[in-house]
């Protein structure tokens, strides 16, 4: 017997109740206003500037965090609009056909929010800054005699392990789903206010940051949820009958367009970049002893042999070639997705399945196989490491003087935003704590929940996540020469 039901896993109700009547209640589902809400807010504006393979790209063909993400989203909704009609038997009242297209798109569109820039290297290199600095951030100055030295012994006491690795083991899926119920429209501490069943889905991995890595569940690979937010999720996972460990059955389906999106793509926009030729993917390609690549790639290569009769130049045969491919891929890719989730919904929904649907699908092999030829020959290209390279240095730049602005008070214990200007130090401090987002700030405030150096960690964290890779570059560049400190050209 299933032991996760839809009602309580397609619960439309939210964490705060709208104070405002909605006119138009009966054109758009709550779920479907979720989406409206994602879709219109600055965090998905911004992903146009984030990295999605190739930092500071120039060529506006290549994909973005943007891009990416809606194509995520619109895999997902596809998949969720076959299941809904011809699949899943739900009754009416839940208005299936409509909500589970809407929630697939809605997470797929959000998924990435919470990344920071410079793609994959910005979490590293947060992490890295973090244990570089564990000590400074966690243990009390050498200066024993420090004016803030007891509010600060008795503060870091209140650090639990758990506190500890939300910042060791950073995530961009954690961040996201911070931002979107702490650090977006906060004024009420509902950030998007969206509904349970979105949030609980949006939960691509189910468990803290000091469990995380610590089993072979698939959702407890990385950390789902700081301590910040863990009284949230608990309250989602209590009204979609939810738990540690156990993942909503449609996080499954917006993970496996994840990787259908990036293993294809990025291969497509590393041709695209010249890095690589469509025949060498298709070399790459015919190791794999499986009938899902074999199909892709005797279609692939047939509709290559017609474009060859036309007067295309390399670049030109190279990309249409490319497109065709991603069609055949996607196509099949998609189909086994959709075919591995209708054999397991009923494993899905006893809550043991721990596994991903792309690993017990048919287009596992093409989708490992693609996967590692984007490592081998796109992601390890020398001009993509140089790029990465000088991304962690401005984000590991920025961290080191956004730090020293905000630990900057007269005061560890005055916090109040109203009179920081006062109580710093250092006009350097002064104008860098300006600088960062009032939202964030505000946030920082109000959470007198948590310990303050765990609040302070966060706040330098929660702006470097929210910055695109250009401003992320041009505010390093602007700050460190302010700073008086010797400014090393950086290649845009």
């Amino acid at each position: 017997m299933s032991t996760l039901k839809w009602e309580n896993l397609l619960s439309c109700e939210r964490r705060r109740q709208s104070s405002t009547p909605v006119k138009d209640k009966g054109s758009r589902t709550e779920i479907e206003r979720d989406f409206d809400r994602i879709l219109f807010s600055a965090p998905v504006r911004r992903l146009a500037d984030k990295t999605q393979v190739f930092p500071l790209e120039k060529n506006d063909s290549v994909r973005t965090r943007l891009t990416h993400s809606h194509e995520v989203a619109n895999l997902a909704r596809s998949i969720g609009t076959h299941l809904a009609c011809s699949v899943l038997e739900l009754p009416s009242e839940l208005n299936s056909q409509r909500n589970i297209p809407a929630l697939l798109a809605a997470i797929g569109l959000a998924h990435d929010l919470g990344n920071p820039p410079f793609g994959h290297q910005g979490e590293t290199a947060i992490q890295r800054w973090v244990k570089k600095n564990e000590r400074k951030l966690f243990e009390l100055p050498d200066n024993e005699g420090s004016f803030n030295c007891d509010a600060l012994k008795a503060d870091l006491k209140k650090i639990t392990p758990a506190m500890r690795a939300d910042f060791l083991k950073f995530d961009g899926n954690a961040q996201t789903f911070r931002l979107l119920t702490h650090l977006q429209i906060i004024t009420d501490g509902y950030g998007l206010n969206l509904t349970y069943a979105t949030l609980a889905a949006l939960l691509k991995y189910t468990v803290p940051s000091d469990i995380a890595g610590t089993t072979d569940n698939k959702s407890a690979k990385k950390p789902g949820f700081f301590q910040s937010e863990a009284d949230v999720v608990k309250e989602v996972w209590e009204h979609t009958g939810l738990n540690e460990g156990i993942r909503h059955p449609l996080t499954f389906i917006m993970e496996a367009c994840d990787d259908i999106a990036y293993s294809v793509i990025d291969v497509e926009d590393a041709v695209k970049k010249g890095l690589v030729s469509f025949n060498d993917v298709i070399q790459f390609l015919q190791e794999v002893d499986d009938d899902v690549a074999r199909k892709v790639v005797e279609n692939s290569r047939k509709d290559f042999d017609e474009h060859r009769a036309y007067d295309l130049s390399p670049a030109e045969l190279n990309d249409v070639s490319m497109q065709k491919f991603r069609v055949y891929a996607i196509g099949a890719m998609v189909g086994a997705i959709f075919e591995a989730f209708s054999e397991r919904q009923n494993h899905l929904l006893d809550g043991y399945f721990k596994e991903t649907l792309m690993g017990v699908s048919k287009a596992k092999s093409i989708c490992k196989s693609l996967k590692n030829f984007a490592l081998e020959r796109a992601y390890r290209h020398r001009s993509v490491l140089k790029i990465e390279l000088e991304g962690a240095i401005v984000i590991e730049g920025l961290m080191d003087m956004l730090w020293e602005a905000v630990t900057n008070r007269t005061n560890f214990l005055q916090l109040n935003d109203t009179k920081e200007a006062q109580s710093r130090t250092d006009p350097f401090a002064n104008y860098v704590y300006g600088r960062i987002s009032e939202n964030y700030r505000r946030a920082f405030v109000a959470a007198e929940n948590l310990p303050i150096r765990y609040r302070e960690i966060q706040l330098v964290i929660d702006m470097v996540s929210g910055m695109t890779d250009s401003y992320a570059l041009n505010l390093y560049r602007e700050l460190k020469a302010l700073h008086g400190r010797e400014l090393r050209a950086v290649d845009a």
